[in-house]
């Protein structure tokens, strides 16, 4: 055999660079579906489910194109559960001259194929993965001498080189590159009103046979899988995308920070995990976007809100993943070594907000990404949890986590354990961000705008006293100025009781 292609499960792009050259009488396409990737983080079963069936429905595709393949099941007697023993024993069977495969979405894996390619003596071609719109060495070029890494320059760059929301002079439509003064708005309190549900795709025989699997495999695994309805096809994902162009693009923006109590979608898009098991390209969801904007379907703040999330923050942290690794996944700066709540994997707390998001993420496998910000990881990061515990909880617990996305998003965005590396403040808040951007605390127990006593927010407690701990070290955050300053307002007494409360909270 000449070539043997691996594919991965986040990489089911027929047109991926993997492909160029292939000649079915020469090459073959190889698969495996593995336990180890779904226990070395105790992943959730509707993660585990569509990572098959969308692996189960591109095999078929394959197939259908008269290619060779060989593709192990989970399911198979012979499986021997771990990705670089599979990958081993099919190279010494098929005595391949080479190894050809896209680039990992994780660090762990690629060194999994390295090892494997090195234990058998086969070549590793690595190629470009060229579903993303800038190469790891384009940022590595754009990282080169700077002191300081912004995503918003990123964005920008990434904005003028593909000309992207530009007038005919090359500057941002609208005067401006970003508009999100105008994308944080909250619902009145009659709520959201009468949205319409997003598409949804019922099991067909494949997805019904791998609920049927996980659900026997790993039946100890958080989650349900009884409303699982997740594009699972390039098909499916794109009347996906085509549903939220028409019916959710147009207030995206103006709500994309807000909750609501038992509106897990709102106007998201549900494109994520879509986008990450590259069913869908990033290309053409930029394109649709952009175009309802020149048609005048969906205003100018919306669409560019969106199209920063592709190009900017998607793009961005997967730069700042492979520039950083694996010294990256360490990172803890603020020294947090709380272990993780167990009611993370129950959803059981009396805090309304963390019930909700908390309650879906384990009926779905989904929450927004303020809700994975502003609720889970902002008491992640005021109780001072072990970063790694809780990047560990997202990867498993989220149908759209790769850990290139993911990691950076919580190590260095949400839990700033990075020091600053990746964003320039730490994104922390009291109760009262919580209850201005929901409805959640007016069904709590617990009273946002306290911080002592039996019913203050475990949030506001936590707030204060965050800034407490870590006075010195952000006084070296240029943007936590304001918030500091208004410790000073605070009595002797009144910290020595908000710091009693948050010991409490941390030794529940």
């Amino acid at each position: 055999m000449r070539s043997l292609i691996v594919v991965l499960g986040d990489q089911l792009d027929p047109e991926s660079s993997a492909f160029d050259g292939f000649d079915a009488r020469h090459d073959a396409v190889w698969m495996a579906e593995v336990a180890s990737e779904s226990t070395h983080v105790w992943s959730h079963k509707a993660r585990i489910a569509i990572f098959l069936s969308a692996m189960r429905h591109f095999h078929q595709s394959i197939v259908d194109r008269g290619y060779p393949i060989h593709y192990r099941r989970l399911d198979d007697p012979r499986n021997l559960g771990d990705l670089g023993a599979e990958l081993t024993a099919s190279c010494r069977a098929l005595a391949p001259r080479k190894i050809i495969v896209s680039e990992p979405g994780e660090y762990r894996v690629r060194q999994i194929l390295e090892s494997v390619a090195a234990a058998c003596d086969v070549p590793l071609e690595v190629r470009i993965d060229r579903h993303f719109l800038s190469p790891l060495e384009d940022f590595r070029a754009h990282a080169s001498g700077l002191k300081q890494l912004r995503m918003e320059f990123f964005y920008r760059e990434m904005r003028s080189r593909h000309r992207i929301l530009l007038d005919v002079k090359g500057k941002p439509i609208g005067g401006k590159w970003n508009f999100d003064e105008e994308n944080r708005g909250s619902f009145p309190k009659s709520g959201p009103g009468l949205l319409p549900a997003p598409t949804t795709f019922p099991p067909d025989a494949i997805t019904d046979e791998v609920i049927q699997l996980v659900n026997e495999r790993f039946p100890g695994h958080p989650g349900k899988l009884a409303r699982f309805d997740w594009p699972v096809t390039p098909a499916e994902a794109a009347q996906a995308l085509d549903d939220f162009i028409t019916h959710r693009l147009p207030l995206f923006g103006q709500f994309q920070d807000a909750m609501w109590t038992d509106q897990p979608h709102l106007y998201h898009s549900r494109l994520s995990s879509s986008l990450n098991l590259k069913l869908l390209n990033p290309r053409m969801v930029i394109e649709r976007a952009e175009k309802a904007y020149l048609e005048g379907h969906a205003p100018l703040a919306s669409v560019e809100g969106f199209i920063r999330q592709i190009i900017g923050w998607r793009e961005y942290v997967r730069g700042v993943y492979w520039q950083f690794m694996p010294d990256y996944l360490e990172s803890n700066v603020l020294e947090a070594h709380v272990p993780l709540p167990s009611f993370y994997w129950t959803g059981d707390t009396d805090m309304a907000c963390m019930r909700q998001s908390l309650g879906q993420t384990l009926d779905f496998g989904y929450a927004h990404h303020i809700q994975r910000l502003m609720v889970t990881g902002l008491y992640s990061l005021l109780l001072g949890v072990e970063p790694r515990a809780i990047h560990e909880w997202y990867l498993a617990i989220y149908i759209d986590a790769v850990e290139w996305v993911e990691l950076p998003n919580v190590i260095g965005m949400s839990q700033f354990a990075d020091g600053g590396r990746m964003s320039t403040k730490p994104y922390i808040a009291s109760g009262k961000y919580i209850q201005r951007m929901s409805n959640y605390c007016s069904r709590c127990r617990y009273d946002p705008a306290k911080s002592s006593g039996e019913n203050a927010c475990p949030f506001t407690t936590l707030y204060w006293d965050f800034l407490f701990r870590h006075e010195t070290f952000l006084y070296t955050v240029p943007r936590m100025e304001m918030q500091l300053r208004n410790i000073t307002r605070i009595s002797v007494a009144d910290k020595a009781t908000i710091k009693g409360n948050a010991s409490l909270l941390r030794s529940e």
